[in-house]
């Protein structure tokens, strides 16, 4: 059986935190203000990979 590979579809808030460089309440004020998508999966947010890069990208 073939291992299933699976390209990462979502960013934790640590993983944002970590990427922009901010602390932990400034990640989750930009999660509120619906810059890009953001879904919760029972207590955790997920943001979605490619809404949040356009996001980044559009903001050099």
């Amino acid at each position: 059986m073939k291992p299933v590979i699976c390209e990462k579809k979502t960013y934790t808030v640590a993983e944002i935190m970590e990427i922009l460089g901010i602390g932990r309440t400034a990640a989750y004020d930009l999660t509120r203000k619906g810059l890009f998508k953001v879904i919760r999966v029972g207590k955790i947010l997920r943001i979605n990979k490619e809404s949040f890069d356009q996001w980044f990208d559009n903001q050099q």
